[in-house]
């Protein structure tokens, strides 16, 4: 399970890469998504690399993030008993496993809005146009993106 995040902005944003984004449901700065990995969906990621950071997410931030971010449509909370009466999984925590293994998908989840609304992160974002290789925030950053999740997750996060 891939947790992708927007970084930049719309400004002066090619139409096929603002199409492909669109596609992946991240139409605005520090708007969340999870998805599977698979071949579409990385070569989607490779299309939308200057825009977007990506990693696997763990277990434990998963369950963070659906409990606190979650929403379904009117704005209400994911709560343990939604997951239990709609998804059969006794919790959220045995939920976001099953998603990290591949078990389940986020999406779905019925009546669930497909985006975590985050804040931007504590300390403010790294340069917004460098690879995370090169001291950015862009593109590939593997298990780290646990940490960003935490830090955008607002106050408390940890």
């Amino acid at each position: 399970m891939l947790a992708v995040i927007r970084v930049r902005g719309r400004t002066g944003i090619r139409k096929d890469i603002e199409d492909t984004l669109k596609m992946l449901n991240l139409t605005r700065i520090n708007h969340c998504v999870l998805i599977p990995e698979t071949p579409a969906y990385k070569g989607m990621l490779q299309k939308v690399k200057d825009y977007v950071t990506w990693g696997e997410i763990d277990s434990d931030v998963a369950t963070k993030l659906i409990s606190r971010r979650g929403r379904l449509y009117g704005d209400v909370p994911i709560t343990d008993e939604y997951i239990k009466e709609r998804m059969g999984y006794e919790n959220i925590a045995e939920f976001a496993s099953a998603m990290v293994a591949g078990k389940a998908v986020y999406k779905d989840v019925p009546n669930v809005k497909p985006v975590f609304r985050l804040h931007p992160p504590l300390k403010g974002w790294e340069k917004t146009k460098r690879h995370y290789t090169e001291g950015g925030a862009l593109g590939y950053r593997g298990d780290k993106i646990n940490e960003l999740i935490l830090k955008m997750l607002g106050p408390g996060g940890e």
